[in-house]
């Protein structure tokens, strides 16, 4: 196991917004052999844990109770506007057990197929599912997109390079990473044009499309009072 992280807390007698007018983060702990309960947290010490740990690091969390609960990050909710942290999820892990967990993947490396031949990398997957114990739980894995030297070469999930213990559980010929070949100026000539064109062809629907009230073009006019006037009986056989 890495350097212990540890994170310190008690339980929630206000509710979550007084808490968080006090500088606190409301949480929920809950998991192995442990009661649901809330709890706080202070935001700026949260911050700093957070930033160490993600979602796959585990933290021991004190809560004053005597026992030290050991969890890994599950959720945390943020607000609309500042983004600031307004709840978050403990979960009290089984050390013995293995657990699921989704691990960041951060490009390392240099490409020659970007920085000689102009190409743009596209990374389909940011990041991979994986199994394995709590304490084995890695915070990323690195891609090295360094083996991408050429448009033909593609990074795929069974190329990562994982600890002992974890369990990449997607599909090894998932697509982690390639470089894109850069477009011609034909071609980008092109898209606009086809841009433009569905643009205009929008606004031309808008435009021919009758407003309430209005009769389409070639329609019968109704008659003054609503509906249509019925042709005579005598007439319609002519």
């Amino acid at each position: 196991m890495g350097k212990q992280i540890k994170l310190k807390g008690t339980v929630r007698e206000k509710t979550a917004t007084a808490v968080r007018r006090d500088g606190l983060v409301p949480a929920v702990l809950y998991g192995h052999k442990v009661t649901s309960q809330s709890i706080q947290i202070d935001a700026r010490q949260f911050a700093k844990v957070y930033e160490q740990t993600g979602y796959t690091s585990l933290i021991t969390l004190e809560l004053g109770d005597g026992q030290e609960h050991m969890v890994i990050l599950r959720d945390i909710q943020r607000h609309p506007l500042r983004n600031d942290v307004v709840h978050a999820d403990f979960y009290q892990v089984r050390m013995d057990e293995k657990i699921k967990a989704n691990v960041p993947l951060v490009v390392t490396g240099e490409s020659s197929a970007i920085k000689d031949l102009g190409g743009v990398l596209v990374r389909p997957m940011d990041e991979v599912e994986v199994e394995a114990l709590p304490q084995d739980l890695p915070q990323n894995i690195s891609v090295d997109i360094s083996v991408l030297d050429t448009f033909e070469k593609i990074f795929h999930v069974k190329d990562l390079v994982v600890p002992t213990g974890v369990t990449i559980l997607a599909e090894a010929d998932e697509v982690i990473a390639l470089v894109q070949e850069p477009k011609t100026q034909e071609e980008l000539d092109a898209e606009l044009a086809a841009e433009v064109k569905e643009d205009v062809e929008a606004v031309e629907g808008v435009k021919d499309k009758p407003e309430e009230g209005e009769v389409a073009e070639g329609a019968a006019a109704p008659a003054e009072g609503g509906a249509p006037e019925a042709k005579p009986k005598s007439e319609e056989k002519k």
